[in-house]
């Protein structure tokens, strides 16, 4: 019976340690891993141009000279290519940064769970209401100091 009661509680451990992370940081971890496969796939196919270019020039079938201007022509047309503007980076990244900011409002939306916006307006709300029910208590105690003042004074003269 022991054994059991160990296994329970090495689940309900791994239970707690595998917790989900932040939605917005797993669609960051697969960007990042689409952008790594993609400098990876570059990579290779540089590689494989230049094996292909060194094989021809091997041959005979390309002058040495040619196949480095090859190289080179192509290296620059990638880079043309596959650097964007930086505005349109920056751009592209915010386009992303609202669509996932605005899926995950939906989705907490849907489940009836406040946003970090929802509850920081009725925090301000609150603070309002307790300044002004301060504000009143306040307006209401001087005049109540003040009448048994009066009445106090008008027992004095007499």
């Amino acid at each position: 019976m022991t054994t059991a009661e160990e296994i329970e509680v090495n689940v309900r451990q791994i239970d707690e340690a595998s917790t989900t992370p932040n939605p917005s940081v797993q669609v960051f971890e697969v960007m990042r891993k689409l952008m790594l496969a993609g400098v990876g796939a570059f990579a290779l196919s540089r590689d494989e141009a230049e094996a292909f270019l060194n094989r021809l020039v091997e041959r005979g079938e390309l002058a040495q000279k040619d196949a480095q201007r090859l190289m080179e022509e192509t290296m620059l047309r990638f880079r043309s290519v596959a650097q964007p503007p930086a505005a349109q980076v920056e751009s592209t990244v915010n386009n992303v940064s609202a669509q996932v900011e605005s899926g995950l409002e939906q989705f907490l939306n849907r489940l009836n769970i406040p946003s970090k916006r929802d509850i920081d307006e009725l925090s301000a709300k609150i603070a309002q209401l307790a300044a002004r029910v301060e504000e009143l208590r306040r307006s209401q105690e001087a005049p109540a100091k003040a009448r048994p003042a009066r009445a106090g004074e008008a027992k004095t003269e007499e």
